[in-house]
C-alpha cells in the first residue's frame, strides 16, 4: 500500500489502521505536544480502538439535594450523534459513579461509540457485555445523584490541561488518549496515516533482517 494519504480518510479506516501513540507522533510533528492527558485513563471495557469526535461535558461535586437530578447528563446523552464520543470532565472526581449501564444504553442506541471519563463509573460488567467502549480513571459503586451532576454541555473541557472541544477527533486505547484540535484534524491525520503505512515498510525490512539502524537510515521512520 502506499505511504501517500487517500484524498478521505474515514473513520472507518482510521479503527482500521490507526492508533493513539501515531496520532500523538504526527500532533508532535505539527507542535502540538501535549494533546494526550498524563493520566491513568484505564480501558475497563475495551481493547479495541475508540475513535470518535467529542461531546463534551463538564461535571462538578455537590453536596445538596439535586433540584433537577440527572436533567443535563440526560440531554448530553439524548443529543449524541453517530460517532460521537462522549466525554466527561469531573476533575478526577471519583466520588461517585458518573457514567454507567443506562447511559451506556441510551448514548449507544443514539450512535455514541464510547465514552471517556475523568472520574470513575460503574456497572463496568454490563458495560463491557454490550461492547460500550469506556475509558475513566476508576470505579465508584455511589450513583451520581446528589453527589456529581453535569453543569455545561458542548463546551471546552480540560484534562491535565488538554482541552478537548467538541467535534475534536479523540483516539483512545490501551496506550492513552489523544485529541486532535479540528484546525490540524487533516493535516495530522494525514501525516499519521503515512507515518503508519511507512513503519509497516520498516517492520518488514527489520523482520526481513535489516539491522534497526540500517533501516532507520534508509526509511526514517522509527
Amino acid at each position: 500500500m502506499s505511504n501517500e494519504s487517500p484524498e478521505v480518510i474515514t473513520l472507518e479506516m482510521m479503527r482500521s489502521d490507526l492508533y493513539s501513540a501515531v496520532v500523538a507522533d504526527a500532533l508532535d510533528g505539527l507542535g502540538y505536544t501535549h494533546q494526550s492527558p498524563r493520566l491513568q485513563l484505564r480501558p475497563y471495557t475495551t481493547t479495541s480502538l475508540l475513535v470518535g469526535r467529542c461531546k463534551t461535558t463538564l461535571w462538578e461535586e455537590m453536596d445538596e439535594v439535586d433540584p433537577s437530578p440527572y436533567e443535563l447528563e440526560l440531554k448530553a446523552v439524548d443529543d449524541c450523534q453517530v460517532d460521537d464520543v462522549l466525554i466527561a470532565a469531573s476533575g478526577g472526581s471519583l466520588k461517585s459513579g458518573i457514567w454507567g449501564e443506562l447511559l451506556s444504553t441510551a448514548a449507544k442506541n443514539s450512535g455514541c461509540v464510547g465514552a471517556i471519563v475523568d472520574g470513575a463509573v460503574r456497572d463496568v460488567q454490563k458495560m463491557r457485555a454490550m461492547q460500550f467502549a469506556v475509558f475513566a480513571r476508576g470505579t465508584s459503586l455511589y450513583d451520581s445523584q446528589d453527589r456529581q451532576r453535569v453543569i455545561a454541555i458542548d463546551t471546552d473541557v480540560e484534562m491535565d490541561g488538554v482541552t478537548f472541544s467538541a467535534g475534536d477527533l479523540v483516539f483512545a486505547d490501551e496506550d492513552g488518549v489523544v485529541v486532535v484540535p479540528q484546525a490540524v484534524e487533516a493535516a495530522a491525520i494525514a501525516a499519521a496515516w503515512s507515518k503508519v503505512h511507512a513503519e509497516n515498510v520498516t517492520r518488514d525490512a527489520i523482520r526481513d533482517g535489516m539491522k534497526a539502524t540500517d533501516a532507520y537510515k534508509k526509511y526514517g521512520v522509527l
